[in-house]
């Protein structure tokens, strides 16, 4: 697994994560992740943040397969947490956040986009939450950020997905682009950010942090204790050995 960080230009940072083949992050992936943004995000001469990934999707969530390894709750534990880590780490970056999505943004890919400031997305982009189809919870606080609440709720329910240009019209999601279009338009927006005042600009993210609605690091906490009674309730284990078993 890769995260790693370029300066493409002045003031913006790329933040991009790389692990074959969905980028579906272990544990440590997560924790790594939320260091990488929250160092790029201290660094003074930075004013803005991409969050990218390599690869054919922009995030597939948790890895579930190291879950289904572990005998018992630490794999699951530690996921909870290094999720909560990553979302906090893109909520509470000194500075703004834009997450460039291609491909499939699933389950903690949607807690990554959700708390970011701005989303730029391909064509062939699409967001859900396959979470009850995975013996897990989680993340609804997030999906709420982008669609309305009743659409949240039946994506929710039934495991399904929404188009970068469904999002585009719930005004959710900046722009959509063709792929090879992505990386540049994430890019442009970066740089136009970039170029306000940066201790303005810190002001501002702070400031917007502190008006939100909803407390969306201890909404997802909340969340996070369904999952773990689904999984002492042995509901969890049983949904979860379906995956990749689907006929």
């Amino acid at each position: 697994m890769s995260v790693s960080t370029a300066r493409p230009s002045a003031g913006v940072r790329v933040v991009t994560v790389d692990r074959p083949p969905v980028n579906a992050l272990p544990v440590q992936g997560w924790y790594d992740l939320a260091d990488a943004v929250r160092t790029a995000g201290r660094d003074p001469e930075v004013r803005c943040v991409v969050l990218a990934a390599a690869g054919r999707g922009f995030n597939a969530g948790v890895d579930i397969k190291e879950l289904q390894r572990d005998t018992g709750h630490e794999a699951l534990i530690g996921a909870n947490r290094g999720c909560a880590e990553a979302f906090a780490a893109v909520y509470t970056c000194e500075v703004p956040v834009v997450a460039a999505v291609q491909g499939f943004c699933l389950g903690g890919g949607v807690g990554l986009v959700g708390n970011a400031d701005a989303i730029v997305a391909s064509e062939d982009a699409v967001f859900g939450l396959p979470e009850l189809d995975r013996g897990a919870l989680g993340a609804a606080t997030h999906l709420a950020r982008l669609v309305p609440q009743h659409l949240m709720r039946t994506l929710y329910y039934t495991s399904r997905t929404v188009t970068a240009a469904e999002l585009l019209a719930h005004g959710s999601v900046w722009r959509v682009v063709p792929p090879d279009e992505l990386m540049h338009t994430a890019l442009e927006l970066a740089e136009e950010i970039a170029a306000k005042d940066g201790h303005l600009l810190r002001l501002a993210k702070a400031a917007l942090n502190g008006i939100d609605p909803v407390d969306v690091q201890r909404s997802y906490r909340f969340e996070q204790g369904f999952t773990f009674e689904a999984n002492l309730a042995g509901t969890a284990d049983r949904v979860r050995d379906t995956f990749g078993k689907e006929a």
